[in-house]
Formats: C-alpha cells, sequence, structure tokens
C-alpha cells in the first residue's frame, strides 16, 4: 500500500512555470509506475504523464514539450514540472501510482492509488 499526498499547486500566470510534487509512503516507491492526471470542473479525469519505475516517461499531447515528469526515488517523491502554462491547465492535479512499474498506461483504471489533488490555476 502507497499513500500519496500533492503539494506545490497554486496560481499563477499565463505563460509561467510551476512544479507540483507527489510524495509517497512506504518503501517500496521505486517499483511503482507513477503518474498524473488532471481534472477541470465539469470535465473528466484526463492523463498529464507518467514514468516508469525505470524512467520512460510519456506525456499527453496536450502537454508534450511544456510539462515535465521525473522522479527521485531516495526521497520516495515525483515531481511535474510545468512551464508555458495556459488556462486551459487550470485543474485539480492529482498523483496516481501503479504496479507493475513497468508499465504506464493512460486510463485512470490502470492505476490503484491516489492523491488528494493539488489546485492549479492559471490566470490569463
Amino acid at each position: 500500500q502507497v499513500h500519496l499526498v500533492e503539494s506545490g499547486g497554486g496560481l499563477v500566470q499565463a505563460g509561467g512555470s510551476l512544479r507540483v510534487s507527489c510524495a509517497a509512503s512506504g518503501p517500496t516507491f521505486s517499483t511503482y509506475a507513477m503518474a498524473w492526471f488532471r481534472q477541470a470542473p465539469g470535465k473528466e479525469r484526463e492523463f498529464v504523464a507518467a514514468i516508469t519505475s525505470g524512467g520512460g516517461v510519456n506525456y499527453a499531447d496536450s502537454v508534450k514539450g511544456r510539462f515535465t515528469i521525473s522522479r527521485d526515488n531516495a526521497k520516495s517523491t515525483v515531481y511535474l514540472q510545468m512551464s508555458s502554462l495556459k488556462s486551459d491547465d487550470t485543474a485539480v492535479y492529482y498523483c496516481a501510482a501503479s504496479t507493475p512499474g513497468w508499465i504506464i498506461g493512460q486510463q485512470t483504471d490502470a492505476y490503484e492509488h491516489w492523491g488528494q489533488g493539488t489546485q492549479v490555476t492559471v490566470a490569463s
């Protein structure tokens, strides 16, 4: 079992940058695939980015070239660095974890563990 806690959300101007973090509890963080999803008001939760236990990454087309996912296994933390932010990026950002760690998916049902979310608001 892994417990996930997101942090780092906030208000940022369009064109700006922000980094959100997800700290995981438990001794097996390095074996999990990790992902970020987001959910805007009135919309379904959507995939943003994912990283395998080995460091392989995958991004949604809407964030390619602007967002970077990374992980620090020593700190049991996954990060999402966001740049060139747009108003469309406004959402609650959720961290998710799944096993086996070498497989990453873009569907919410691929992930067993979820954080509580952190709000990111981009002001235009």
